[in-house]
Order: structure tokens, then sequence, then C-alpha cells
């Protein structure tokens, strides 16, 4: 059983160039993520600071699974993906130090905590 609270903000996955990337845009941003590759800089924040000049995909809501987790733990992730996948319901995943999130569309919200519900895990 794994216990996940419900984050109270509309969530928005961002593409951004790398040199339109401001820190202070979104700094005090109540949650926020940044994840740089060498094709891409992607950045997840509440949808009121996403800048108009980003490719953005809204509507996101997140679980955050409760922590901190131990590095030496096997399958939370797996544990939570695969009764959302059999519910059809797609995710975004964030990891960070402490704990694991699971992003899921606005509209999908309700049935992922049904699913995750059913399978035995506990979400507020």
């Amino acid at each position: 059983m794994i216990h996940l609270n419900i984050l109270p903000y509309n969530l928005a996955v961002c593409k951004i160039a790398p040199e339109g990337l401001a820190w202070g845009d979104f700094a005090h941003a109540p949650f926020w993520s940044v994840t740089r590759t060498a094709e891409e800089l992607s950045l997840v924040l509440p949808e009121e600071y996403a800048q108009p000049t980003w490719q953005i995909e809204g509507g996101w809501r997140a679980l955050g699974v409760v922590g901190p987790l131990d590095f030496a733990l096997v399958g939370i992730l797996a544990a939570l993906a695969q009764p959302l996948a059999e519910a059809g319901i797609p995710i975004f995943a964030i990891s960070t130090y402490d704990t694991d999130y699971l992003l899921v569309k606005g509209e999908k919200l309700e049935a992922a905590v049904a699913a995750l519900t059913h399978a035995g895990h506990v979400v507020q």
C-alpha cells in the first residue's frame, strides 16, 4: 500500500528553448521541476507560471507519493503505473530525491484515484 497526496494546482509540462528560460519567471512557484538533456529543456510548473513563448501541454494534476522514500525500495512507480495503465490512464512521472510524482490529465484524475484505490493504495 502506497500513500499519495493530490497536489492542489493544475500543472503544465513545457518545452523551452534553453536560452528562453528565466528563473525569475517561476522561482517562487510552489512546485516546479526542470530536466535538461542534449535534446531539450523541459519544465513542469503550475499553469499560471507558463510563458506564452514556450511549448505548453497544460491540464495536468499531480499525485505525490508520501515520502521520503528509501533508495533501496523497488517497484514504487511500477505499483502505481500498472493500475493506471490497466485503466487506460497515461502518466508523466517525476522523481525527486525524496519521492515520486505521477501526473495525470485533470479529466482523468477521478478515474486515476479510483484505479489506485482499487489497487490498494491510499489517495488523499
